[in-house]
């Protein structure tokens, strides 16, 4: 695998953000540009990455194009497709989005997100983003959210099915599944079940940790890798089955040393299991 995280380089130059990233040890990244970029900045930006072995990873496409606002819910198609076009032109792995929320949080819960009506529109909406782009060198995919579809192995799966499209690809984030303490303790054979359910299919993964705070009620929070419960050794034993290039990108952490920390965590325990990242 291709491990990842942030570039702390002092410019937006392409050339100090791919090396910012290959100093850090890294060799996969994020898209440092948006879809306004024109052709020539695009290039400069593939050039580097490829001088200095990174693999854009992925290019985000946050935003809700489920939302039951219809201006919301336009605007969130067009950077949806836009972002997808992007990514495509760069070469990278995965255009990423969660499937959007019906409250006024982008990215938050709602009583109706688990509704078979909300499930059709997670269909028809991914699949209008896929159809008008036409990607042939990239996938587009869902990442896994603790309160909206896809939320579980299954879930992910009958959305493939019904989706029905081959330029659907699977973004896997197993800290945004630990969604109970039974899943807590034993998020390691949620993580093998995912891989073997929808394995060959994914094309990048986040990284980052959860722990149970012994507070009623329950309260899950977002830690450092390292500094939670998250299967690592599991996690990384699956990611090593698939293709070498899949990348794991550490995410939302603030300061470059919080990103050392848990990439050190991760070299470490691959380490341990003979895994080159």
């Amino acid at each position: 695998m291709r491990l990842g995280g942030a570039s702390f380089a002092e410019s937006k130059d392409p050339e100090e953000w791919a090396y910012g990233l290959k100093r850090a040890g890294y060799r996969a990244g994020i898209c440092p540009i948006g879809n306004d970029a024109d052709d020539a900045t695009v290039e400069t930006v593939r050039r580097a990455a490829d001088k200095h072995d990174i693999l854009i990873a992925e290019v985000g496409a946050w935003s809700s194009p489920i939302s039951p606002d219809p201006a919301v819910r336009q605007a969130a198609l067009e950077h949806c497709k836009n972002q997808l076009a992007l990514a495509d032109r760069i070469g990278a792995r995965c255009c990423v989005n969660i499937s959007g929320s019906l409250g006024e949080q982008w990215d938050g819960p709602h009583s109706d997100h688990f509704k078979p009506e909300t499930f059709e529109r997670i269909v028809d909406t991914v699949r209008e983003i896929i159809d008008a782009v036409k990607p042939t060198r990239t996938h587009y995919s869902l990442e896994t959210m603790p309160w909206a579809l896809p939320d579980s192995a299954d879930s992910y799966a009958e959305l493939i099915r019904a989706i029905d499209r081959d330029r659907l690809g699977v973004h896997f984030d197993p800290v945004n599944m630990v969604t109970s303490p039974r899943l807590y303790y034993d998020n390691g054979a949620m993580i093998r079940d995912f891989f073997r359910k929808l394995g060959p299919r994914i094309l990048n993964c986040h990284a980052k940790d959860i722990r149970l705070a012994g507070q009623l009620t329950v309260r899950l929070e977002e830690v450092v890798p390292g500094a939670g419960a998250l299967d690592y050794r599991t996690f990384l034993s699956e990611l090593d089955k698939l293709d070498p290039d899949t990348p794991l990108i550490i995410e939302h952490l603030r300061t470059e040393e919080q990103y050392g920390a848990a990439a050190a965590h991760i070299r470490r325990t691959a380490e341990e299991l003979g895994i080159s990242v």
